[in-house]
């Protein structure tokens, strides 16, 4: 079965090229480990980009 395509909802954020939010994990190697979500700071987590008119 092939997969269904989805229609694009708008331009894609040229800074995050669609990944919005990503999940970075801090702390040594062996030990606690803490993760923090950051933000794309251009499209404020949308991942689209509305066009200049």
């Amino acid at each position: 079965m092939m997969p269904q395509l989805r229609p694009r909802r708008g331009r894609i954020c040229p800074d995050c090229d669609g990944f919005p939010v990503v999940t970075i994990t801090t702390g040594p190697r062996h030990g606690p480990r803490r993760t923090k979500s950051v933000v794309c700071p251009t499209c404020h987590g949308t991942g689209t980009r509305t066009g200049a008119r």
